[in-house]
């Protein structure tokens, strides 16, 4: 099993959802004896939010590329590499704001790729990257209902993208009222949910 480890929260060893993803990935590893990880930090390292040159090293053609775009293809194209050839991705979405944070953003935009993870057919779009499982630590300091803002900014955007890209198989694992219980009976409350994943 390969596993894809993202954690994207800017709080370091405060932050929940870190604590939740190291917990999902000792729980897969447990599982699955052998399993590989790749562990991206969206936090510590993050990605530059998307211009001229990422986008064209990233969509155009090799020959359609200027210089600086083939320059910077080969560490965008891993980003998606990685990706494709996990079997299981582990997400840390902390909700900044109402929504996910903006690091977290940039790495979702290197994903989103023309007849390569999507495709526009007669019957509208068709997403190419399924088969795989997407594990999401969501963490927020207030309480929300799923379907209801700002829940549908967060955890919404994170799956209506894996659904237009083709990726179904999504689980949700919240801690959720950091601010009214504190980070401990959020995260208790959380763990009941991995033990069953």
């Amino acid at each position: 099993m390969n596993i894809l480890h993202i954690d994207s929260a800017t709080t370091g060893a405060a932050s929940v959802s870190r604590a939740l993803t190291a917990k999902i990935v000792e729980k897969l590893k447990a599982d699955n004896t052998g399993a590989d990880v790749v562990y991206r930090d969206l936090g510590t390292e993050p990605l530059a939010h998307l211009n001229p040159v990422l986008t064209g090293a990233i969509r155009f053609p090799e020959e359609d590329r200027t210089d600086d775009m083939k320059a910077a293809a080969t560490s965008e194209k891993k980003v998606l590499d990685e990706f494709l050839v996990a079997d299981v991705v582990v997400i840390g979405a902390p909700m900044y704001n109402f929504t996910i944070p903006s690091n977290l953003k940039s790495w979702i935009d290197r994903l989103g790729i023309p007849r390569v993870t999507f495709r526009y057919g007669e019957n509208g779009v068709e997403g190419l990257a399924g088969g795989r499982r997407v594990i999401v630590a969501s963490a927020a300091g207030g309480r929300y209902q799923p379907g209801e803002p700002p829940l549908t900014y967060h955890e919404g955007l994170i799956e209506a993208f894996l659904n237009f890209i083709g990726v179904t198989d999504i689980t949700f694992v919240r801690a959720h009222g950091v601010g009214v219980h504190g980070p401990d009976g959020a995260v208790e409350a959380a763990e009941e949910q991995i033990a069953a994943l």
